[in-house]
């Protein structure tokens, strides 16, 4: 059954014209984007059982990947509606990050998530990012990323980290990276690069406002906790 064969009311494009987006579920704007379902489901249903299936998370879909959604598991679903999806997630990140970056003054650990926190909630290994600032706080730029790395740990190398803060003239700079585990308590080894950065900042005449821990939802800070 195709959208087509719904009744006129539940046809999500004509729902949408009719009452607006808000007035449609998750699956049924992703159904708008696959336009079809297939032999034994339409694909209203197919993008139901796709939600059902992340807990009704548009953040837990945002994890998965091509290989995940063209296992099998939903028939009808190929590669260029796999992307199609995935695209569709994106830009639902980008546009919560352009939120985020209109807020330019840095002052808090709650500031750096809010900042961060759309780009570094879905993916699956560790990143790091520092945040360049002037003297009143105000960002210089977009987050620079300092390194990528496995599941439970990435190796930082600061002399990039201070390398950016000179070319951008930056006198204030924050570190995040992020915890996949979900688990905001910092490591020995968080513990320790946060002491060399605090270490070499001080010899450059910088100013490390924070160190934060980032996970899909809540965040560790070290100024926030006495650390820095």
């Amino acid at each position: 059954m195709n959208i087509k064969d719904l009744p006129f009311d539940d046809r999500p494009r004509e729902k949408l014209s009719a009452n607006g987006p808000g007035a449609l579920s998750k699956a049924e704007l992703l159904a708008i984007l696959i336009g079809s379902g297939n032999t034994e489901e339409t694909a209203v249903e197919l993008m139901q059982r796709l939600m059902a299936d992340c807990g009704d998370s548009l953040r837990e879909l945002g994890r998965l990947g091509i290989a995940d959604l063209t296992s099998g598991r939903y028939k009808g679903l190929g590669p260029a509606k796999a992307i199609t999806i995935l695209a569709a997630c994106e830009l639902g990140k980008r546009r919560a990050l352009e939120a985020a970056e209109q807020k330019r003054l840095i002052v808090s650990g709650t500031d750096i998530y809010n900042l961060m926190h759309p780009t570094m909630q879905d993916l699956p290994h560790e990143e790091s990012y520092a945040i360049y600032m002037r003297a009143d706080h105000s960002v210089i730029g977009k987050p620079y990323l300092i390194s990528k790395g496995g599941i439970s740990e990435t190796n930082v190398d600061i002399r990039l980290l201070f390398r950016e803060a000179i070319m951008r003239r930056a006198t204030t700079f924050a570190f995040v990276h992020n915890h996949p585990s979900g688990n905001i308590k910092p490591s020995q080894a968080d513990d320790r690069l946060t002491d060399r950065m605090a270490s070499a900042a001080r010899i450059m005449n910088l100013n490390l406002l924070d160190h934060v821990i980032v996970t899909t939802h809540n965040y560790y800070s070290y100024h926030e906790n006495g650390k820095i």
